[in-house]
Parts: structure tokens; C-alpha cells; sequence
């Protein structure tokens, strides 16, 4: 190999590390959600409806029109804004989100905090608050 063969292939070396290196320093990590506080009136809170296996049907456009964009069609937390977040918006099929009870995941869903708006305002009637619960836990079932 000639003396300038050498340095063509060390200085592409050394530019393909530099493009690497801002490839992975360009990506946002996004942080791991703090635990939440739930207050002792949603922490025994269940779900009045939990028979009404219809509200599913009513749970769904609630949830394409306010939870889609950051929690993913399959509530995997892949949505399009999910990616702009600085926390995980996290993934409905996953193990904690089943462990929780129904007052959890009323509590979470619709007081938030942080990057999860609170949507007391934008869906009032509790029926309709429980099917959106009751149909972010049929993604599971798929």
C-alpha cells in the first residue's frame, strides 16, 4: 500500500468515527419516569364500569384523539410526539402498567403531572374516562 493510500484510509477511519460519535451524542435519551404519588382517594379507586365491556368501543376514539400522539396505536409509547418528550411516555402492555390498580391508572390518566397533561377539562364525563381506561386495557388482549 502506498504512503497516501494509508492516509486516505486513516482519514476516512477517523471522519466515519466523528459521524458515529455525533449520531449518538445527537440522539436524546429520554429518562426513566419517576415514581408516581397517588393519593389514597384514587389508590382504592375501582372501576365502576369494569362490566360494561361495550365502553371499549367508546374508549377508543378518546384515546386516537388524546392519547395516540405519545403513547403509540398499541400504547407501546411510541407515538409521533413521543420521541420529543424528555420522559418515556411509558408502554401499556408492560408488566407495571398491569400491576397497577384501576384508581392508578384513573389518577395517572387524567390528573397527570408533568409532561402528562391533565385532562379533567377535556374528557369530563366519568363514564367516558373509564372507557378510555378500559380500552387502553384491551390493547393488551391484542
Amino acid at each position: 500500500m502506498c504512503y497516501n493510500q494509508k492516509h486516505i484510509i486513516t482519514l476516512v477511519s477517523v471522519i466515519s468515527c466523528c459521524l458515529l460519535f455525533i449520531s449518538f451524542i445527537s440522539e436524546k435519551d429520554q429518562d426513566t419516569p419517576k415514581p408516581w404519588d397517588i393519593p389514597e382517594k384514587y389508590a382504592s379507586m375501582e372501576n365502576p364500569f369494569a362490566e360494561d365491556e361495550e365502553l371499549v368501543a367508546i374508549g377508543k376514539p378518546l384515546y386516537k384523539k388524546h392519547c395516540e400522539s405519545c403513547h403509540g396505536s398499541e400504547g407501546l409509547g411510541d407515538g409521533v410526539k413521543a420521541e420529543e418528550m424528555e420522559t418515556y411516555p411509558g408502554d401499556f402492555t408492560a408488566e407495571d402498567y398491569w400491576s397497577q390498580g384501576d384508581g392508578h391508572k384513573y389518577f395517572k390518566s387524567f390528573i397527570g403531572r408533568d409532561e402528562m397533561p391533565n385532562f379533567e377539562k377535556k374528557i369530563t364525563n366519568d363514564e367516558d374516562r373509564w372507557a378510555l381506561i378500559m380500552y387502553i386495557n384491551s390493547l393488551y388482549d391484542n
